[in-house]
């Protein structure tokens, strides 16, 4: 079959592997050879929202004004949050975050799955990225056992001297490489959907931590420019049993335990759209990079989505990776040179690592049900909430500004 060489194989084309590929697409030199490698993507749902959402912050959304992709994905539905409401479901902690109080307009933006993915295709096909949409079998190597591009099923080769990994959490390309990961389940299932409420989101962003697992509301609008809206985006991660008894219940059933769970904070759930539910695992690989690879995404680390960080981690990593494929252009190295990879890999796997511990313990703080600590978590909720300074600071974290 034939044979193709190119500069950088992105092998998977979700958000994380389609904006890796575009912002290549537009730092590197103008005759870098960039090849996008996955299967066609699923028809999407025909429900009015996607119920898969993206929780971006401001670091995510400077990356794709960076792209000139900001434009269209504001376009079409792109839902600010200038508010953000976390309370604890088990006592009276609470914190409150405003935009206004860090100098913003927002804290971050609600946006479908479906209107990225758009974007993306949108502005890959103003490049010259390839696209090759059958499945990758094998991994090539060099005689010096650097990974050295592709084969795909259709028995294809696509040869280059970096090939980089986001084809997400149970990636083919990881295992193809023998990089082992650290991964364990949290026993519970996220379930994501659509819901229209009685009240007026009014832009703000609600979680309440239970014993369970957290539950956020998270603002949508219908169209560009909308004053408020009354659809919200649900991320409900719940333990595996609860998830399971979530999931069999009718409309009506799942809408009244949403309601009651949510304290009626937006009144009553008037209709929620086809739920899904996804098993929530831990996961980080013990390597980034190998010689000709690197892992960027879901690929290297996933986590609980209780904070919305996955697909921003990922986002980082992009930044990243590009970054230093830049720097080492500019000073003339050769591109997939391991010791660019390696900087990438140390720059990104502490940050990583850092807020999958955070999560990991926020986790743990929040799920338990010991009455000394439920009591330490709720005046530790409230004293921050107290603290403009610190308020301040954690909100600038949670929009990746500090990075």
């Amino acid at each position: 079959m034939a044979n193709m060489d190119y500069d950088i194989i992105v092998v998977g084309a979700g958000i994380v592997g389609t904006s890796m590929a575009a912002y290549l697409s537009q730092t590197l030199a103008a005759d870098t050879r960039i090849a996008l490698v996955a299967p066609a993507a699923p028809i999407a749902d025909a429900e009015p929202f996607d119920a898969r959402v993206v929780a971006m912050t401001e670091a995510s959304r400077q990356l794709f004004e960076q792209l000139d992709v900001w434009r269209n994905i504001a376009g079409q539905r792109a839902c600010p949050y200038r508010d953000m409401q976390v309370w604890d479901g088990e006592g009276s902690g609470h914190i409150e975050f405003n935009a206004a109080d860090v100098g913003r307009d927002s804290l971050g933006h609600i946006v479908e799955h479906r209107v990225l993915n758009q974007a993306l295709e949108r502005a890959l096909e103003l490049t010259r990225v390839q696209r090759w949409q059958q499945p990758v079998s094998a991994l090539l190597r060099d005689n010096n056992g650097a990974v050295s591009g592709v084969e795909l099923d259709s028995g294809e080769t696509l040869a280059a001297p970096l090939t980089i990994a986001a084809d997400g959490a149970r990636s083919k390309l990881r295992q193809l490489a023998g990089i082992t990961e650290r991964q364990w389940p949290y026993q519970q299932s996220a379930i994501v959907a659509t819901v229209r409420c009685e009240k007026p989101h009014e832009f703000t962003a609600r979680q309440r931590f239970m014993s369970t697992g957290p539950l956020a509301l998270l603002p949508l609008i219908e169209a560009p420019g909308a004053s408020s809206g009354h659809h919200c985006s649900i991320v409900w991660s719940a333990d595996q049993g609860f998830a399971d008894t979530l999931m069999a219940q009718d409309d009506a059933s799942f809408c009244a335990s949403l309601e009651r769970h949510f304290e009626s904070r937006l009144g009553v759930i008037e209709h929620v759209s086809k739920r899904y539910a996804f098993a929530l695992h831990q996961r980080h690989a013990k390597q980034y990079v190998q010689p000709g690879l690197a892992l960027i995404g879901d690929a290297a680390h996933s986590i609980h989505p209780l904070a919305g960080q996955g697909v921003n981690l990922g986002l980082l990593d992009v930044a990243g990776l590009g970054h230093e494929l830049q720097r080492a252009g500019a000073r003339g190295l050769a591109t997939g040179e391991y010791s660019t990879l390696r900087r990438y890999e140390r720059q990104r796997m502490g940050h990583n690592l850092t807020m999958m511990a955070a999560m990991e313990s926020f986790k743990r703080v929040f799920g338990s049900r010991q009455p000394a600590l439920t009591l330490m978590r709720n005046r530790a909720l409230s004293g921050v909430n107290s603290q403009p300074a610190l308020k301040s600071f954690l909100a600038q974290q949670a929009m990746g500004l500090s990075l």
